[in-house]
């Protein structure tokens, strides 16, 4: 299979991608998108025409079930994309879900399934789901005999790199059971937005993100907003990706080099973020927490 080469760069902006594009009559949902990246893409798909739903957290929890199948039965009308933007991070202490499942991969991964599969009867013909992951997939794939740290330590960073593991899973699996959409998962880079609502000050600073005296930097290689929601409209709306689906996109926007994983790669998939086999399974697992 080759890989998708595309005209854009890590700086370029989500702007910059939908120049010339006209979404008039496009419907598009984005979580999280009342900040940060989400916003971000919000906004510039409604300057390309786009209508766009962006639902709070007092609409939608993903982190509720309950809540997810209340907002998918009062859904009303056509959907043409879906980018699943909201997410969790780090969560320095083990949580669960209503349902038992590890909250990180209970909000970013099992969510975004319930709100996915549970649009089904309203997409368009040709509409796109985008996952928004993270090159933390390449340090830890998902563990499918103990998905939510019970036998294992809990970490907060494996958790984290687990779920955006799963999240390009999602969109494998997606491409194989949704066979009417096509789903994409990106990593859209370093940004400083809420994400790092958990990341403690000590480790800011050992990442570079913040200075001695708790002010935020940004080192070479960190991104706008607007430059970090580029491949999430490049994914929902460009031209150049219709029809294009289970891939994954690298931080420079163009599709990534599938990897081993583990701590040496910093770029590219990993191999178990894109296994057909471990998309099934966990596509099953999740299946068994959905009703209907």
């Amino acid at each position: 299979m080759t890989r998708i080469h595309t005209p854009f760069t890590a700086r370029s902006t989500a702007a910059e991608v939908l120049a010339g594009i006209d979404l008039t009559g496009r419907r598009m949902l984005i979580t999280g998108g009342g900040s940060g990246l989400g916003r971000a893409a919000a906004d510039a798909l409604r300057d390309a025409g786009a209508e766009v739903v962006t639902p709070t957290r007092s609409e939608l929890d993903l982190a509720d079930l309950d809540s997810v199948r209340a907002y998918t039965a009062g859904w009303r009308g056509p959907v043409d994309a879906v980018i699943a933007n909201a997410g969790i991070m780090a969560v320095p202490e083990r949580r669960t879900a209503a349902n038992g499942w590890e909250l990180q991969l209970a909000t970013n991964f099992l969510g975004h399934f319930a709100l996915i599969t549970g649009l089904r009867e309203h997409y368009t013909p040709g509409a796109r789901v985008v996952l928004v992951s993270s090159g933390a997939q390449l340090r830890a794939g998902v563990d499918l005999d103990d998905p939510h740290f019970e036998r294992r330590p809990y970490d907060p960073w494996t958790a984290y790199s687990q779920s955006k593991s799963a999240v390009v899973l999602l969109a494998v699996g997606i491409s194989r059971h949704l066979g009417a959409v096509s789903a994409n998962a990106l990593a859209p880079g370093s940004i400083h937005t809420n994400l790092q609502r958990h990341i403690d000050r000590a480790t800011m600073r050992v990442l570079g993100a913040m200075d001695e005296d708790g002010n935020l930097i940004h080192p070479d290689g960190y991104k706008t907003p607007e430059q970090g929601a580029a491949a999430e409209v490049m994914l929902a709306a460009s031209p150049l990706l219709a029809g294009v689906t289970g891939r994954y996109f690298d931080q420079d926007n163009q599709e990534a080099e599938v990897v081993p994983g583990g701590p040496e790669p910093m770029a590219g998939v990993a191999e178990w973020s894109v296994d057909p086999a471990a998309a099934d399974r966990l596509w099953k697992l999740a299946e068994a927490e959905i009703p209907g």
